[in-house]
């Protein structure tokens, strides 16, 4: 939901595809989405519950996630073409990669989709209770993957006691053609067939990073979508290295903002610097 808000405020059309609940949080989300400017037309509705994460303070530091026969985990199937023709940019990853009938639902999604598949697994360790479902699915839509993104934590968690380069050149050797590795503060590195660049983290007063790595790839996705990569699945191997870095700072830039404000609250396209804003 966070990478569809983003893209939209980033300027480009953008979608939301999944089962929200009927609830009063459900219908917060719907709102939310709304209000943002994302299509709704492939999503369903239904009346089981939303998930919640519940994070206590006191007396101690506890993480709570209630989200057994939730809305989330019950999509069935999804109408793309609700969407038009496209082409469409497909991006999935995180709770609904893995959990309940949605994952098979989205896997099969991506197997089929005829256009730009993009994946950040956005591992989410305190809620996957069984690795190797986790990373079943997540073996089928990287089979299916142009565009990996993923931060130091992740692969960590995924394929422990390697580097990112390490993780990036396997990455590549397979089906994605470019993969992004962000840092935290230290920035972030795309590797590609022609090689690697790094960004640093642009410097601001941090209010929290929820949503950061959500924006970080919504402004990759919009980028392609500007540069008109999305009418020719293809190029995303063709870009040069010149072009997947002005890309790289774009998204580096577009994820600082969202630190330098409390919630996953990312940038509309007037608040990025001019000079970082990409022209087809």
């Amino acid at each position: 939901m966070n990478v569809a808000v983003a893209c939209a405020r980033l300027g480009v059309p953008s979608a939301f595809v999944g089962r929200i609940s009927k609830d009063a949080h459900g219908e917060a989300i719907w709102a939310f989405l709304r209000d943002n400017g994302v299509d709704l037309r492939a999503c369903q509705r239904g009346p089981e519950p939303t998930a919640r994460a519940i994070v206590e303070h006191t007396p101690r530091l506890r993480f709570q996630f209630e989200g057994t026969g939730t809305a989330d985990t019950m999509l069935t199937s999804v109408e793309m073409e609700r969407l038009g023709r496209g082409p469409h940019i497909l991006h999935g990853g995180t709770l609904g990669m893995f959990r309940g009938r949605t994952a098979e639902t989205l896997a099969r999604v991506a197997e089929r989709h005829p256009g730009i598949v993009s994946v950040d697994p956005n591992v989410r360790p305190q809620v996957i209770h069984d690795r190797a479902r986790w990373h079943h699915y997540h073996q089928r839509w990287l089979a299916t993957a142009d565009i990996y993104r993923a931060s130091d934590e992740d692969l960590a968690w995924i394929w422990p006691g390697r580097s990112g380069a390490e993780c990036a050149e396997e990455l590549l050797s397979g089906r994605p053609s470019v993969v992004f590795v962000t840092h935290g503060r230290s920035g972030a590195t795309v590797y590609t067939e022609e090689g690697a660049v790094s960004a640093g983290a642009e410097s601001v007063e941090v209010a929290d990073e929820v949503g950061a790595g959500d924006t970080f790839v919504a402004a990759i996705l919009a980028s392609l979508w500007t540069l008109g990569v999305a009418e020719a699945p293809e190029r995303t191997g063709s870009l040069e290295l010149a072009d997947w870095r002005r890309v790289l700072k774009l998204a580096t830039v577009a994820a600082a903002i969202t630190c330098s404000r409390p919630g996953a609250d990312p940038p509309w396209l007037a608040e990025l610097p001019q000079g970082v804003v990409l022209e087809a």
